[in-house]
């Protein structure tokens, strides 16, 4: 207990978290840890092309048959947040500034009701049309196989099929800036259920440590690449853990 008692002083005396997380964090939610081992994209590695910006470009119509698929889209309005993600919000409940960068598309923190989030990876809540900007929701997204924007482009309907809002393999990722300018206000690094595998998330928590000095935390089921930089680090589930910290939390 020794570890996790550690853990929540550093979180009793912290003004502003920056937290990251990842897949482990929405597991015990229902949805599938992509990344880990047994992970989707480890049983089937083709996922990545037809995720990809080029295969969007290329066949936009059989993209969406197969991203509707591999993201479960029918089952997203389903999922609800779990104790983890409440974890979050019951600290900045208390008075604690909470700045959540997380690799998950699903909006489960925002579900949660935390405030401050950055989607790194983007979101599967909404689409956007390449050609006229205009975006859709979840719902309108679910209504036909192929999303169509309906929108008025000048004096005529656009008709361009809608491009989902996460980044696709071959994008650019838009929110590293972001991230890195909303650590610089931090006192406190929480790393919650990512791989640490994937870049150039993975480079955050060493801006964080070597470039800003935070004291810093990761919880993860199983060991990653970076854990030698870190203060603190428990292997283990991640509900378990955060009920073992809330023990000690003022």
């Amino acid at each position: 207990m020794t570890l996790y008692k550690n853990m929540a002083t550093r979180i009793n005396q912290a003004q502003h978290i920056i937290v990251l997380t990842g897949a482990g964090v929405s597991t015990a939610s229902g949805i599938p840890d992509f990344r880990s081992s047994g992970g989707i994209w480890e049983q089937d590695r083709s996922r990545e092309y037809y995720m990809s910006s080029e295969y969007f470009q290329k066949e936009p119509e059989d993209f969406w048959r197969k991203y509707k698929a591999i993201f479960q889209m029918k089952l997203v309005g389903t999922y609800h947040p779990n104790n983890v993600h409440l974890f979050l919000q019951q600290l900045e409940a208390k008075g604690k500034k909470i700045s959540i960068i997380t690799q998950n598309v699903d909006g489960l923190h925002e579900r949660a009701g935390n405030t401050t989030i950055i989607n790194y990876h983007g979101t599967l809540q909404s689409a956007t049309c390449p050609t006229c900007g205009t975006s859709y929701g979840l719902s309108y997204i679910m209504n036909s196989e192929t999303p169509y924007c309906n929108d008025l482009y000048g004096s005529t309907p656009c008709g361009d099929i809608l491009k989902p809002d996460i980044v696709l393999f071959g994008d650019s990722i838009t929110e590293h800036d972001k991230a890195e300018a909303i650590i610089d206000q931090g006192d406190l690094l929480l790393v919650m259920g990512t791989s640490l595998f994937v870049m150039p998330f993975n480079f955050l928590p060493d801006y964080a440590i070597y470039q800003r000095s935070l004291p810093s935390i990761l919880i993860n089921r199983e060991e990653t690449m970076k854990d030698n930089i870190f203060d603190v680090v428990v292997h283990d589930d991640l509900s378990k853990a955060i009920h073992h910290i809330q023990r000690f939390l003022q």
